[in-house]
């Protein structure tokens, strides 16, 4: 799982360890892989890893598979949003950013792990999608693109994969995270905390299989 350090990433972690299950992923924070290790030993393991590196996501991909299964639950959760602005006001290099974390990144972790999935003929892929990925609101335009790439990309993706295996396009809900936080301010409040919404999230995830391939799910509030 990508984006583990903090927020969603952080409650799914907890969550699956909870239910018994080895979690493998990676963030971008030294500091914050170091805090996760000495919480989760092993079987767990967490490394640091830039998913918009396609070099260093080669890298860590090798390693993971080198030294056990390919997994079972493939979830591409990391993700930037552009700071509160009209499209023409983004700069170039935020739009990239946005773009090379959110949609690259999700293609670096197919690329990479989803072939030792093909091979065992089993594995379950979700691509975090957004509100934003169905809808639409004003000064997150980059971001609503590349959550509406994730629909798209992910409906095409089940359409590759063998039967047994599936891809599936989540929306998570509305949930208090920082990234809510810089869109919503105190208003972030009133929704439920990323541990709440891991209650339900995490039974829901383990949930999916074959029979989901390609449908646009919500994980249930």
């Amino acid at each position: 799982m990508s984006g583990v350090s903090r927020g969603l990433g952080l409650a799914m972690t907890a969550g699956f360890v909870e239910h018994g299950h080895t979690v493998i992923g990676c963030a971008r924070s030294p500091e914050l892989i170091s805090e996760l290790r000495a919480k989760f030993g092993a079987p767990h393991c967490f490394d640091v890893v830039d998913v918009a590196d396609e070099q260093r996501v080669t890298s860590w991909a090798t390693k993971t598979l080198a030294e056990g299964d390919p997994p079972d639950l493939l979830i591409n959760n990391a993700a930037l949003i552009n700071e509160n602005s009209v499209l023409w006001e983004v700069s170039a290099d935020e739009f990239s950013q946005v773009i090379d974390v959110n949609i690259k990144g999700v293609f670096h972790m197919i690329r990479h792990f989803v072939p030792a999935m093909v091979d065992v003929g089993s594995g379950v892929i979700v691509n975090f999608s957004s509100t934003w990925g169905r809808t639409t609101s004003p000064e997150v335009a980059p971001y609503c693109a590349t959550k509406w790439a994730m629909e798209g990309l992910t409906r095409a993706l089940a359409d590759d994969l063998p039967q047994g295996m599936a891809a599936v396009p989540v929306n998570p809900g509305v949930i208090n995270t920082e990234m809510l936080v810089s869109c919503f301010g105190a208003g972030a409040a009133s929704y439920p905390s990323p541990q709440q919404w891991a209650v339900k999230a995490v039974p829901f995830l383990l949930g999916l299989g074959p029979k989901d391939s390609g449908k646009p799910m919500t994980v249930p509030s």
